[in-house]
């Protein structure tokens, strides 16, 4: 349902304008800046740590864009072909920067008194408590409506790869958000 929110609020650029980008018309090309700009630079937060990496991820893809839209060949939407673009490059920014995973931390939450409250995060942290690349695999998979098969691809992993990272994040999203009786 997130992805059909997310698609359907999706500005569209007009047909029209792709030629001229094309061209080098910079208004053209500002259009389509404009009309993804935001989304882009939020899927490229989703998946960096830092908003300086988000935000040079969002220079990347636009320069990456209007230097390949002549490849663009126009059997899919122009948002998912700049989408998938945006999340090559958040990926392979993650991977030279050689992000120190956070995997390594431990599911159960520090212990607490029996007569305290449960606290609950909410679900913003939990995503940043999440090691980089099971965040990356979750907000591809479930928010951005990628299968296991175009992740495996992007991050040059394999499906069974992408498949247990969104498990067992999924299994630590649900401890931490507090939707498991805890033992």
């Amino acid at each position: 349902m997130t992805r059909t929110l997310l698609m359907n609020a999706m500005p569209l650029v007009d047909d029209a304008v792709i030629p001229r980008a094309i061209a080098g018309d910079p208004a053209a090309q500002e259009e389509i800046y404009r009309a993804y700009e935001v989304p882009v630079y939020n899927l490229a937060r989703r998946i960096c740590r830092t908003i300086e990496d988000a935000e040079d991820v969002l220079q990347e893809t636009f320069m990456e864009v209007f230097r390949s839209l002549r490849t663009f060949r126009g059997d899919g939407s122009l948002w998912g072909w700049v989408r998938r673009v945006a999340a090559s490059k958040a990926l392979m920014r993650l991977r030279r920067n050689k992000y120190r995973d956070t995997d390594d931390l431990p599911d159960d939450p520090p212990s607490r008194q029996r007569d305290e409250p449960i606290l609950r995060m909410d679900l913003e942290a939990a995503l940043e408590r999440l090691g980089t690349t099971s965040r990356a695999v979750v907000w591809l998979h479930d928010v951005e409506g990628y299968t296991h098969e175009e992740i495996a691809v992007m991050m040059d992993r394999s499906v069974s790869f992408s498949k247990s990272q969104l498990s067992r994040a999924h299994a630590r999203l649900r401890t931490w958000l507090g939707e498991e009786v805890l033992t």
